[in-house]
Order: structure tokens, then sequence, then C-alpha cells
């Protein structure tokens, strides 16, 4: 328990994590599948920036001639957030688009009626 309150940073990240994933499992609706799936990037980009960060540095910007390696932080994970943050967002635009297209061939966004739907239309 005292791990959990010293790093509350990790431990919004699983939640957030666990939030978008049981958002994902339960809901029908397509909609609601994007916005959790969103929820569970958030929460590991969260925890990505937490492992970069490194108390009492700095970023790594080298200022007044001071290139000791010790005196900044390791800049690959707020690469790979940034990098993450864009992908993310890409693949969340082409599943909307894909989305309108869907509704716009069964007027519903429930996953189940399209099935069901997609079922009647082989036969």
């Amino acid at each position: 328990m005292e791990y959990l309150l010293v790093n509350y940073e990790q431990t919004a990240a699983v939640i957030l994590f666990c939030i978008g994933f049981s958002t994902m499992l339960l809901n029908k609706n397509l909609f609601k599948k994007i916005i959790g799936m969103d929820i569970m990037d958030a929460g590991i980009f969260l925890f990505l920036a937490c492992q970069g960060y490194i108390e009492g540095r700095a970023a790594p910007i080298v200022v007044d001639g001071v290139q000791d390696v010790e005196a900044y932080i390791n800049p690959i994970p707020a690469g790979l957030v940034l990098t993450g943050i864009v992908v993310s967002v890409s693949v969340s635009a082409l599943m909307l688009a894909l989305i309108v297209r869907l509704y716009y061939r069964y007027h519903t966004l429930n996953l189940d009626e399209m099935i069901a739907l997609a079922g009647k239309e082989e036969v």
C-alpha cells in the first residue's frame, strides 16, 4: 500500500488503463469502444512519461555548458510518448471514419445489431 501512495502517477496510469480496457470489453457501442481505447492510450502515455522522469534532473537541453549525463533525464520515453500520441490520433480518426461508414450502412452503432444485420444480408 505504501508503494501505491508514493508512486501515485503510476497508480493513476494503471487505473486509466483498466478503465479503458473494461470500457472496450463491456460496451457494445462502437463509439464508446474508441473512447475506451483512447483512455487506455492515455494511461500508457502517462506510465511511459512517469518512467522517463527522474527527480531533480532537467530536460535534455544543454544550458550553461553542462554536458554531464547525470544532470538530464532520458529523452527516449518522451519521444515515444509523442510518437504514440500521433499514432493514437491517426488510428482514432481512421476508426471514427469507419464507424461513420458502418452507421450509414446499418443505421446503428451497436456491434451486436450490426453482426445480426450483416448475417441477414448474406442470406
